[in-house]
């Protein structure tokens, strides 16, 4: 199972069928996202593709000797784009090809406005996602939730988009989702409906051992997105961001003008692709080899071309050359902005005591290598929060905890209030209450070897030691011992033999260190193959965001009342207590409204609400 090949050999397929000739590629937004993770511009070129346009820009000129391929998301929005383009037409013959499943009624309303008959093909080509890696892949959602519920737009997009992976890899698989997890149900459900609407679609050859689809929730192991990484690809997205597959280096101090935006894809980026899952020592080692290779066969200032032969060569070189030179000043860079960073930040020190928070269980070291670190000005502020988030889920119960203290510590070294916020809200998203699995599991102290830097040789153990959840997870699945009870099957059937073929998608976002657990799982279990999927890739940044906007609206309140009333007289109610706050409504009939109201800190309006006998008072429990 690859992801990134199956997209590559849609867009293939979508520009081989065009024929020869001029073509433009004409895409949205996301599609724009999706083609140019798994192809470099150069790559379509050199198939005869010389433009690049979106279906929303306003400005396109008339350009009747190029042929349109339309790659497009069936939106309501695209579709409407199309309607117009095919109504006044500014391309020669248009061959149209949607990312997923496109209504009747739509591809009727596209044929009515084809009256130039200019329409040569319409398609389904089942790209709906970002290959990221060939086992991993994103759909770039933000703010997938509403408090503990789906937003309903995103929890549309998940669904298409994983059905979207599973035509794409011509899977029909049995279900199972995190128990603990409501979202984890819906989504399950909402996929399963689509396989059964959309049942000739996946009306693949039956497999001796069924594929399996797993769906889990972020919140069940919230430490993950939260610690600093060492292998390359997880390092450079942490410290620097990566964003469909391109880095921001503006920001990086003396950066020349041509290295303010790189490109990092193990598609087209030997160097990249052999150290994607290397530890960044390695990396030091292999950059300098790198740079040694480079000026070996670096051509000479005085180098003569005094025959043909002698500029052949040359020409023949020069691409080659040219090609590694910009290899070597990419990467040059981008490690030496993740040294000045680790260094600035202090973030080997930082990193050791991450790990210790994660996986071990010593509370007095703990706190004590803490406090020692929010003393330090050197440490960053996102550190620091980073590093009283951990020990906050880690010693959540703990009889001695110190979270007080080291919230006072947050706000004396000026941390803003927003980020200490987020100590608090990451415990309400994925602390001890809300949590399915066993994530704080001890590893015992003795067998941690500490080995620090040595010149290049670079991170070791103390810097590595944690597994993400999901290891667990995935190891429990394919050994046939993870619990129905935790993990159950949507529906009545159950797999009995080791799966083969497993797909995880984890709403709320996955990580790069997860990603590495399925590509060594992949590596080290023979027979079987692991698909990682998210609705976002974290690092710390995100995962804020994510956790602010999943707990923002699920804070505890004083009081909590549901009710159903008549519009008059919640009006009148309104304005004799304005600390009533509405938090969601929806009109059941044209008089009548269920709502819910908090309160903050007046138990006398909750009293009053419960002793007016028109309202009817539903338990708190209705929220979900």
């Amino acid at each position: 199972m690859n992801v990134t090949l199956e997209v590559k050999q849609y867009i293939s397929k979508m520009i081989e069928i065009s024929g020869p000739g001029m073509k433009v590629l004409l895409m949205d937004k996301e599609t724009t996202s999706i083609v140019s993770v798994v192809y470099t511009q150069s790559e379509i070129l050199q198939k005869e593709v010389y433009l690049f346009e979106r279906i929303d820009s306003q400005n396109r000129d008339n350009m009747k000797h190029l042929k349109a391929i339309c790659f497009l998301r069936p939106t309501k929005e695209n579709v409407e784009h199309l309607i117009q383009e095919l109504r006044r037409p500014k391309y020669s013959v248009y061959f149209i090809y949607f990312s997923n499943v496109i209504s009747k009624s739509e591809i009727k309303a596209l044929a009515e406005a084809d009256e130039q008959e200019v329409v040569a093909e319409v398609q389904e080509f089942y790209g709906d996602f970002i290959a990221v890696n060939p086992h991993l892949f994103s759909l770039n959602l933000q703010g997938v939730t509403r408090g503990r519920s789906w937003e309903p737009s995103m929890l549309a997009r998940c669904t298409q988009g994983l059905t979207s992976v599973l035509l794409a890899l011509k899977k029909c698989p049995m279900i199972r989702y995190q128990l603990s997890s409501d979202m984890s149900k819906r989504l399950a459900e909402s996929v399963k409906q689509i396989i059964t609407k959309e049942y000739e679609l996946f009306d693949f050859r039956k497999t001796e051992v069924p594929p399996l689809l797993l769906i889990l929730d972020r919140s069940d192991d919230a430490i993950t997105p939260l610690l600093n990484q060492w292998t390359y690809q997880a390092m450079v997205h942490e410290l620097l961001g990566l964003n469909n597959n391109r880095i921001d280096l503006s920001r990086v101090p003396g950066i020349s003008k041509d290295l303010r935006e790189v490109v990092l894809s193990a598609e087209n980026d030997e160097f990249y692709a052999n150290n994607l899952y290397l530890n960044f020592g390695e990396i030091g080692t292999n950059i300098k080899n790198l740079m040694e290779d480079f000026q070996k066969k670096k051509p000479k200032g005085q180098q003569k071309l005094e025959s043909i032969s002698d500029m052949k060569a040359f020409v023949d070189n020069y691409p080659q050359f040219k090609k590694m030179s910009g290899t070597v000043s990419k990467h040059v860079t981008v490690v030496g902005e993740l040294s000045r960073l680790v260094s600035e930040r202090q973030l080997m020190e930082v990193s050791e005591v991450e790990q210790e928070l994660a996986c071990q269980n010593d509370h007095s070291s703990a706190q004590q290598n803490v406090r020692r670190l929010l003393q330090n000005p050197r440490v960053s502020e996102l550190d620091a929060v980073r590093l009283v988030m951990l020990y906050a889920l880690r010693y959540e119960r703990h009889s001695s905890s110190i979270l007080s203290s080291l919230m006072d510590e947050l706000s004396r070294r000026g941390v803003s209030e927003r980020h200490r916020r987020m100590v608090q809200a990451v415990v309400e998203y994925g602390g001890k209450r809300i949590r399915g699995s066993d994530l704080i599991t001890p590893t015992d102290a003795v067998s941690i070897t500490k080995q620090f830097f040595k010149g290049l040789k670079g991170v070791e153990n103390v810097y590595t030691q944690h597994q993400p959840l999901l290891h667990d997870t995935l190891d429990q699945m394919i050994k046939g011992r993870l619990k129905d009870s935790q993990f159950p099957y949507l529906g009545a059937s159950s797999l009995r033999d080791r799966p083969q073929d497993i797909l995880v998608f984890m709403i709320g976002g996955a990580t790069y260190e997860e990603a590495l657990t399925v590509y060594n799982l992949n590596r080290s279990t023979p027979g079987v193959r692991i698909v990682l999927g998210g609705s976002n890739i974290h690092n710390t940044k995100r995962s804020h965001t994510h956790t602010h906007t999943h707990t923002m609206k699920y804070r505890p309140f004083d009081h909590v009342t549901v009710i159903t009333f008549v519009k008059t007289e919640a009006t009148f109610y309104h304005q004799k207590h304005p600390d009533l706050v509405v938090f969601g409504f929806t009109w059941y009939q044209s008089e009548t409204l269920f709502c819910c109201f908090f309160f903050r800190s007046n138990p006398k309006v909750c009293g009053e609400i419960k002793s007016y006998q028109k309202w009817q008072v539903l338990p708190s429990s209705a929220l979900s």
